[in-house]
């Protein structure tokens, strides 16, 4: 029955004490987050029970009322299928707002659904009002004539089963060549995030429920939109914001205001037509948003006010930076193909970072605290960006208001990854409406500077062979083909960023080149020939580069607690070693057992128990392999139209759940070792060397005869933007005595130009008998100084390190200062890897896993540490 007058007087509610705010007509968000329960839809004798939290999803409210055990611990994970394929039901209750009689004619409700996972019906004081089909689109509804004139309004939410709706639509759509890596494929026919089907880093758990916030908005006229775009010139001296508000509703004028830091830099009151207003501001002399270490992270504040005559009915604001961000792709000096790199504010930036996953697999829990934490970390860590990967969501304001904050640049995938996802005409539909919103949502943020289409799709297509014509531009007829979601990555996504953010790169996919997704030369390259493919040495990442290396990885153990964590009995469970089965259960990599075997054995002596050694083994194995590719590539940076690399983004800084997995820090948050070694590759300042073995026979028949000659190449990285002036020392010393058997300062003055890599030297390993085994128990260490200071430095060893005969130090030095900020080490032995540990959660180390050589002392700092707190060592070959 639809009432005149649908809104109660209800004095329970909040707004009844104060009328100001309704009585002047504006716009009133109400939480809708109190009172909820939950139960299984289809169980006759289920009963409503309390939600954990709000937003929520069921498997956090089951866990909370005891009803399943914790699907992270130990093979749980199993146990708790049968949660995605059940129906489940939300409900609570609450009053409608109060008004006076002059304002309820001219007033809407709208219910607003941030976001419901996936296929939601819901149902107010019993009549349908909205049915959802998608996690990621946003919805809102008008429900003034469905709101109670007196008591609670009920509202009720149902939860299909996602899984069973994505098979019955691989059924309804049997002509599309269905197929895809990771999961099955019914997740390719639901807009989810893809991850829930599990993957090869994280459990199937297929959740629902109101995942994000509920708000009952009560309004005359509101600002449904504030957005702008902005165009630095190229001198940076003045930059441009073309302000905009859409408006709902009929008030007639829009205040725009910018500020910086409280003060005010520009305002100007414009008439809203035909739902829009909009101005032009001119700022000169903008403070420019800047990447970590290239300068500050201003941020600027664009408030509009919605006005009628003298009420200000509305207001909205964002943070937005000013910044010229542009992807390079040109032609390169002595290479074929073209470079892709970032520059901002007319800075060229070597983007080493990191690839990133949701951090939970219930979204919910992730706090703005713990988004703050993970970005920190990255910040930390010396890198420049992170990538948001397409098999996961879009993420929290949190997330990119911290890497905002914090001046990490964002690359942020569309959500699709890895298989061939169909174009049926309903699904298109909401790829559409997806796009539009969660760009709508997210443009703002001066971090994000490229939108890519998917993760991987082109490789899979490549894979299966399916039909693909670059030269064919006939955009209805790729809806033809076996591969019709090329008309999703290069029409309907290309359209919506061309519409709405006109100012941010869009590239197609990732990996991208425009035909192979395996050519060096052009666009971005995963590269998973180390690890996966053709499994190839580490060592050999300079013959593996490319122009932008969005993807690489090695996979590692997580800290022991973490491990610990999830054994059901902790450290006294009988499962605690290395190959327990639910260990192995805790790593979703398909193979992960031979691939973890296989670089462990090439590389060094190692044995699987105990665990806390095995641990270490394969940390120093991801770190060596990833500090390996890090170095090498960004030895490929070198200057002006010399941009041979870009980039690279490791797979993955973190992880959803406690697991073995390539992540570099685990889910707690704990660091593993490659953390370290990456951070100490971005310096701003550092220097690469690698040995390189050549054999040169006598004769072209010869196999008695060859000179074998091992070539020291030494390279300086300056990421600043000031050229340097420095000293270049090279020691050498025997690994089986600790001996000094080589120092000389090899370039005095050497010039290192800003922004790029230069070659120092490269000559024959110092040993005093040429073509002896010397080579191969020779450590090199070589360092830069700046006005007699050390400001790099790098160890560079023999390998395969399993053929090195390590020593034992008799004195391994680990001395915490007296103040507890400082940690030194030394030893009389050259040492590989030493890993500092501590049993106190609160102490954590500015740097890890170092090498240690004779005559120097390695100083580390640390915090949360005090006199008397206990540090250990552990080191390669300890044992």
């Amino acid at each position: 029955m639809r009432t005149e007058h649908p809104f109660s007087s209800n004095p329970q509610h909040p707004s009844s004490t104060s009328n100001s705010s309704l009585d002047m007509l504006k716009h009133t968000i109400l939480p809708i987050n109190k009172g909820w329960t939950f139960k299984q839809a289809d169980k006759e004798d289920s009963k409503f029970l309390p939600v954990a939290q709000f937003p929520t999803n069921v498997h956090l409210d089951l866990i909370a009322n005891k009803i399943i055990e914790d699907p992270f611990i130990g093979k749980n994970e199993n146990d708790v299928q049968w949660i995605g394929e059940v129906p489940w039901v939300y409900k609570t209750s609450f009053p409608s707002p109060t008004l006076s009689t002059e304002q309820r004619g001219n007033v809407k409700a709208v219910l607003a659904f941030d976001g419901l996972d996936t296929y939601a019906t819901v149902v107010l004081n019993g009549k349908e009002i909205l049915k959802t089909e998608d996690m990621f689109i946003p919805e809102r509804v008008d429900v003034t004539t469905y709101l109670k004139n007196q008591g609670d309004n009920e509202l009720e939410i149902r939860f299909e089963s996602a899984y069973l709706k994505g098979c019955a639509l691989v059924e309804k759509y049997p002509d599309h060549h269905w197929g895809c890596w990771n999961g099955d494929t019914s997740r390719l026919a639901v807009r989810k995030a893809q991850y829930h089907w599990g993957w090869d880093w994280g459990p199937t758990l297929m959740t629902c429920g109101p995942w994000r916030p509920i708000n009952l908005e009560i309004f005359s006229s509101r600002i449904s939109d504030l957005y702008f775009t902005t165009d630095v010139d190229e001198s940076l001296d003045s930059a441009e914001i073309v302000a905009k508000a859409d408006v709902e509703g009929t008030a007639s004028e829009v205040n725009f205001v910018i500020s910086l830091a409280g003060a005010k830099v520009a305002s100007k009151t414009v008439k809203v037509i035909q739902g829009n207003a909009t101005h032009t501001f001119q700022i000169e002399n903008p403070d420019l948003w800047y990447p970590v270490r290239y300068g500050a992270q201003p941020l600027y504040t664009i408030t509009a006010s919605l006005r009628n005559g003298d009420s200000e009915i509305d207001i909205k604001s964002k943070k937005l930076g000013l910044r010229r961000a542009e992807l390079v792709q040109r032609p390169i000096s002595d290479q074929p193909g073209t470079s892709f790199f970032f520059r901002i504010n007319n800075i060229p930036v070597f983007c080493g970072g990191s690839n990133w996953i949701p951090a939970d697999n219930f979204v919910p829990r992730i706090s703005k605290e713990k988004y703050y934490d993970w970005v920190k970390l990255v910040a930390d860590g010396n890198q420049f960006m992170i990538r948001v990967w397409g098999g996961g969501i879009f993420e929290e304001q949190a997330f990119y208001d911290a890497c905002d904050e914090l001046g990490i640049l964002v690359w942020q995938d569309f959500l699709f990854g890895c298989g061939n996802y169909p174009a049926f005409p309903e699904f298109l539909d909401l790829v559409k409406r997806e796009a539009e919103e969660n760009v709508k949502l997210l443009r703002h943020h001066p971090s994000i500077v490229i939108w890519a289409g998917n993760n991987e799709d082109y490789q899979y297509r490549e894979e299966q062979k399916l039909t693909y014509d670059p030269d064919n531009k006939d955009e209805e007829s790729w809806l033809e083909t076996n591969f019709p979601a090329r008309y999703i990555y290069e029409k309907i996504l290309a359209d919506a960023c061309k519409e709405l953010i006109p100012d941010t790169y869009y590239h197609f996919g990732s990996p991208w080149s425009g035909k192979d997704t395996t050519d060096p030369t052009v666009g971005d390259l995963h590269q998973w020939n180390v690890w996966h493919g053709s499994q190839q040495k580490y060592q050999n990442f300079d013959k593996l580069v490319g122009r932008f290396v969005s993807e690489f990885g090695m996979e590692a153990f997580p800290n022991i607690k973490t491990i610990e964590s999830f054994l059901p009995l902790g450290k006294s469970d009988p499962d605690r070693f290395a190959q327990s089965s639910t260990v192995d259960f805790h790593n979703k990599a398909d193979g992960h057992e031979r691939r973890i075997a296989l670089y462990l054995v090439e590389n060094f002596r190692y044995a699987p128990d105990p665990l806390e050694q095995f641990i270490y083994s394969t940390q120093l194995m991801q770190a060596e392999c990833l500090a390996s590719a890090y170095r090498l590539w960004k030895r490929q940076w070198k200057g002006p139209k010399r941009e041979y690399c870009g980039g690279a983004l490791v797979w993955q800084i973190n992880d959803c759940w406690p697991v073995t997995s390539w992540a570099i820090v685990d889910y707690y948050l704990r660091p593993k070792h490659a953390y370290y070694t990456v951070k100490r590759e971005m310096a701003p300042i550092s220097l690469g060397v690698t040995r390189k073995e050549h054999l040169i026979p006598k004769d072209k028949h010869t196999r008695a005869y060859i000179d074998k000659k091992t070539e020291i190449e030494i390279w300086g990285s300056n990421l600043t933007l000031k050229n340097l002036k420095v000293d270049v020392v090279v020691k050498a010393f025997d690994v089986l005595t600790g001996k000094e058997t080589f120092s000389k300062t090899i370039k005095t003055a050497f010039s290192l130009p800003e922004n790029r890599s230069t070659e120092i030297a490269a000559f024959a390993v110092p040993v005093r008998h040429p073509n002896s085994d010397e080579e191969a128990r020779t450590v090199v260490a070589a360092y830069l100084y700046e006005y007699g200071n050390q400001i790099a430095r790098y160890i560079n060893w023999p390998e395969p390190l399993k053929y090195v005969h390590l020593q034992k130090p008799k004195e391994l030095s680990v001395v915490l200062s007296e103040d507890g900020k400082e940690v030194e080490i030394s030893a009389e032995v050259p040492v590989k890897g030493v890993a500092l540990e501590s049993e106190d959660e609160d102490v954590v180390f500015e740097d890890n896993l170092v090498d240690v050589v004779p005559g120097e002392v390695v100083v580390i700092g640390v915090k949360g540490a005090k006199k008397g707190t206990s540090i250990g060592a552990r080191y390669l070959g300890m044992l």
